[in-house]
């Protein structure tokens, strides 16, 4: 018989919306009951109905669950700004915590995140999904074992346009602050997270743990009228090693992700169209090849884990720390570089969506040659500033 978990769901549209799906597919299997849902426009959710048909009670506020009940495992899948409040008062009332990405929109939040996790003794995991992902470990594990040799350099380009829909579908998106809380969601910090923690998770001393940016450079770029920026270039160090990150909801083309990690004997390529979709492969300096597998964008594989996690048979992949890494670079990028706007002469605009005139190229020209757009002579292009992030205690805001 297996060991009972209870849950509770903080957000059942947008992606929460993917956890009750998936839930309800699988709690039989797994030894799941939904306790509760969390959410104050439960209503719009396309699984109301059903909920309300199984009988599992709706909140409009985790205060009021947690007057008369507890839960095992919260899972949060709110917008940025409620992440640090909701996993503290979790915390603080008994649940352990999976929480979506980012952790936070800030390292000052990740780090109270933290301190709650550490004083109520429980276990917080955030749900960067590939890092849980069997294929992606596999490579970890050959990196960690020495197969590849010494890391170089390590890239990634996404371009995944968006069009206006992506931006009114909730009053947060696209936003710097919000009601006096930040958000900082952007291409970086939201639809193309996964892609830039990948990089500092990859380059950790063992399978859990993810190496620290030690400095930023970074330019940030918005066609879209929004707040926060839909392009974005940065240059990252880690033990003198480059870190490469290019991405956009502003291009014509739909590209990536796509990334070449190099290595002393050989370099890491996911997506080569060569090779087909989603597919990672090592292509050996000695002529060698080998195709690590498919790795699937939208497991939930970090659910049952985290679940598995609270009845003790495994450990957290991805924990508060992991994503840290990644909040660090997103709040340096913001403090490296102001939010320009792309030229009105290249932008080109078609129903519903804007996009940069020959952005595309620019981009895989920069991929390609490892530059930021300021080294390459384009002429909107904008230098940011090297941001120092060994004792960087969190972003300010004088340059947002």
């Amino acid at each position: 018989m297996k060991e009972h978990v209870s849950l509770l769901l903080v957000g059942i549209g947008g992606y929460g919306a993917k956890y009750v799906e998936h839930l309800f597919s699988k709690m039989e299997d797994h030894a799941i009951q939904i306790v509760g849902a969390v959410d104050p426009q439960a209503s719009r959710s396309k699984f109301y109905d059903v909920i309300r048909d199984m009988k599992i009670p709706i909140y409009q506020d985790m205060a009021s669950f947690y007057e008369s009940c507890t839960a095992d495992l919260a899972v949060i899948s709110s917008p940025i700004h409620y992440h640090c409040e909701q996993t503290c008062f979790a915390l603080e009332h008994g649940s352990n915590v999976l929480c979506e990405k980012p952790a936070a929109a800030t390292v000052q939040e990740v780090r109270k995140m933290i301190e709650y996790r550490d004083r109520f003794k429980k276990t917080v995991a955030i749900g960067f999904q590939w890092v849980y992902d069997p294929v992606f470990l596999k490579l970890k594990q050959d990196i960690l074992a020495d197969k590849l040799g010494k890391p170089l350099r390590l890239k990634t380009v996404v371009l995944w346009p968006r069009d206006n829909t992506y931006y009114t579908r909730s009053p947060w998106a696209g936003r710097i602050r919000m009601n006096d809380r930040w958000i900082l969601d952007s291409v970086a910090n939201n639809a193309a997270a996964h892609f830039l923690h990948n990089m500092f998770f990859i380059l950790g001393d063992d399978l859990l743990n993810t190496a620290f940016p030690e400095a930023v450079q970074a330019e940030l770029y918005r066609a879209n009228r929004i707040e926060s920026f839909d392009t974005c270039c940065m240059r990252i160090w880690i033990k003198n090693i480059e870190i490469l990150f290019y991405a956009t909801h502003a291009s014509k083309d739909k590209f990536g992700p796509y990334f070449e990690y190099e290595f002393e004997n050989g370099k890491v390529i996911f997506n080569d169209p060569k090779v087909g979709e989603n597919k990672l492969v090592v292509f050996y300096k000695n002529g060698e090849e080998h195709t690590y597998g498919t790795i699937d964008h939208g497991n939930m594989r970090k659910l049952w884990v985290t679940i598995e996690k609270i009845r003790g048979k495994t450990e957290v992949i991805c924990p508060l720390e992991s994503a840290l890494a990644h909040t660090l670079v997103i709040n340096g990028a913001h403090e490296s570089s102001r939010i320009n706007d792309f030229p009105e002469k290249v932008l080109r605009k078609e129903q519903d969506m804007i996009w940069v005139e020959n952005l595309s190229t620019t981009m895989a020209d920069a991929f390609e040659n490892d530059k930021l757009f300021s080294e390459m002579g384009v002429p909107w292009a904008q230098r940011g500033e090297l941001v120092d992030l060994t004792n960087y205690d969190g972003i300010k805001g004088e340059n947002i």
